[in-house]
């Protein structure tokens, strides 16, 4: 079992750099049955049981459940996992804190078992015990011990389904991670739009702007402390960097013929974007250290929303130099431009994925709106989505699932249109809407959480 110790608040940097491994003697690799593959197409979700925490000392019992219930909404989202009714159990928690009878989670088909105590220790911090146990081959496959503060109890439960997940696929998990995007709001031809800020499930919903300056596509930081986005101050376009954690915000430039808000580079020192200047559309980079601007592109055409490959050496943007909106590819230089899409249909706004064996994409094709990936040469295209317009993908920050925003239409008056995001993973069969207070579009995925 690992030690990891929270030592400040969930807008902090979280993790202590320290971790002691004990109870080796209950500890052991996951095994071969415990594994989900998930390169698969349609995976078929693993049964698994993830059941209450028990509380240690009287009075923790309503976190104990509340964290069961976080990572299993956790895991079911994904779609590689089934949670179990806790109703179906035998065996109670509290029956569990030596070994799992494995026989009476075989028998209500069990695959993987979730199990754990909760205990607020007298210095005031919660420690949070948890163990993944392989049913079939009846041992523990992963076990952690956190010690935080009790208001940081949902962190935890995003970081024990994180554990979860990497145990099982192999992969790095998402659940620690945020999402920001622009909340809407009010009539069409009166449109407030507000930079808000939540975790990847939802919760702790927080609006970080008024609403009374329109704002536009925000991006992170790979740092996840930092969004950049771009405002109307005085109808002029101006991009901010805003400080998450302290909350202060701090103006980038004037961009008066900006046509698609910067993106960061994978070490955080530049942004890249499109810029028009005299009347022509080109792709810029910033040094935010030195504030200086370079050009990489002069061409008649359009050429935008600019993203970098993760190891910075590359770009993907889209362009109408061929004819029609396509994806171009061209090192981080402005050099050896080449075109990957040649498919039927209009290509726009493509995301690097993190892991850059893809690139997102939304097409255009035959009046429909898709979300679709291919890889950085063109091939294996896939479109993952469609509907009457789904728009601006972003990656989960292992590469496996996206989040996009889709618009359903109103009547003439635009009256009922409706705006939600969504994510979807990489075999396109699991769709599933992420609830936000408004309307929701251009939203961004943060990095993961740094220990």
């Amino acid at each position: 079992m690992m030690i990891i110790t929270f030592s400040a608040p969930r807008r902090a940097v979280l993790l202590t750099a320290w971790a002691v491994a004990f109870l080796t003697m209950l500890a052991a690799p996951a095994m071969a049955q415990l594994r989900i593959d998930i390169t698969k197409g349609n995976i078929q979700p693993m049964p698994i049981a993830v059941t209450d925490f028990f509380p240690v000392t009287p009075g923790e019992a309503r976190i104990g459940e509340d964290m069961a219930q976080v990572i299993a909404a956790d895991l079911e989202r994904s779609g590689l996992f089934k949670p179990l009714d806790k109703r179906a159990f035998i065996q109670k928690p509290d029956q569990l804190r030596v070994q799992p009878r494995f026989v009476d989670w075989r028998v209500i088909n069990v695959q993987a078992l979730v199990n754990g105590n909760i205990e607020l220790l007298a210095d005031g911090r919660l420690k949070v015990e948890f163990r993944l146990w392989d049913v079939l081959a009846e041992r523990q496959a992963t076990g952690l011990a956190y010690f935080s503060t009790p208001a940081n109890w949902r962190r935890i439960a995003h970081i024990v389904a994180d554990a979860i997940y990497k145990n099982i696929t192999g992969e790095d998990g998402y659940f620690d991670t945020r999402v920001v995007y622009i909340g809407e709001s009010g009539p069409q031809n009166r449109r407030v739009k507000r930079l808000a800020i939540m975790d990847q499930d939802g919760a702790n919903h927080k609006f970080l702007t008024d609403g009374k300056v329109l704002v536009l596509t925000p991006r992170f930081s790979p740092t996840s402390q930092e969004i950049t986005y771009m405002a109307y101050f005085n109808d002029r376009p101006r991009v901010y960097l805003f400080n998450i954690d302290t909350g202060q915000q701090a103006v980038l430039g004037d961009f008066p013929g900006m046509t698609f808000a910067p993106r960061f580079s994978p070490d955080g020192n530049r942004v890249i974007m499109s810029l028009a200047q005299n009347g022509n559309s080109d792709i810029h980079t910033m040094d935010l250290r030195t504030r200086k601007v370079t050009r990489l592109t002069d061409h008649p055409a359009i050429d935008t929303s600019p993203s970098y490959a993760p190891d910075g050496k590359r770009i993907v943007f889209n362009s109408d130099r061929g004819g029609t909106q396509q994806l171009y590819v061209m090192d981080s230089e402005g050099g050896d431009v080449k075109r990957i899409s040649f498919k039927e249909g209009r290509y726009a706004t493509p995301v690097w994925s993190p892991r850059g064996d893809l690139i997102a994409f939304t097409k255009i094709h035959q009046g429909k709106f898709h979300i679709g990936v291919m890889r950085p040469d063109g091939q294996g295209e896939r479109l993952l989505s469609e509907s009457y317009l789904d728009e601006a993908p972003t990656w989960a920050p292992n590469g496996r699932v996206l989040m996009f925003f889709r618009q359903t239409p109103g009547d003439a008056q635009g009256k009922g249109a409706t705006s939600r995001l969504y994510s979807i993973d990489l075999t396109g069969f699991n769709l599933r809407e992420v609830v936000t207070p408004t309307d929701a579009s251009d939203p961004a995925w943060s990095p993961l959480s740094t220990p």
